[in-house]
């Protein structure tokens, strides 16, 4: 994850990435990816869907699911899950807090 974040010059940023080797938390936040074209086509087995999540001390705010009955991956419309999406999400909840 520090190589990734490296390549995406997150650096020491508020953005913190994590990895889920064991797909804990992506089963626990029922966002394994089990559609039959990205897994048995592809063989991404175990692999979550593609998401964002805003979480502050712990505790999630706000959470984006970019998939539709077409594109299980969220490859075609990631919008939902952008950074742009997000902002405007947590600009929001921080209004209404």
């Amino acid at each position: 994850m520090q190589a990734w974040g490296k390549d995406q010059k997150v650096g020491l940023s508020m953005i913190q990435l994590m990895a889920d080797p064991k797909g804990d938390l992506t089963k626990a936040l029922d966002l394994e990816l089990t559609h039959p074209g990205p897994t048995e086509e592809k063989g991404l087995w175990g692999r979550c869907k593609r998401h964002a999540i805003y979480a502050v001390n712990g505790e999630i705010k706000a959470i984006q699911v970019a998939e539709g009955p077409d594109d299980p991956a969220g490859d075609a419309h990631p919008e939902p899950t952008l950074a742009d999406t997000m902002i405007e999400i947590i600009e929001k909840i921080k209004k209404e807090g």
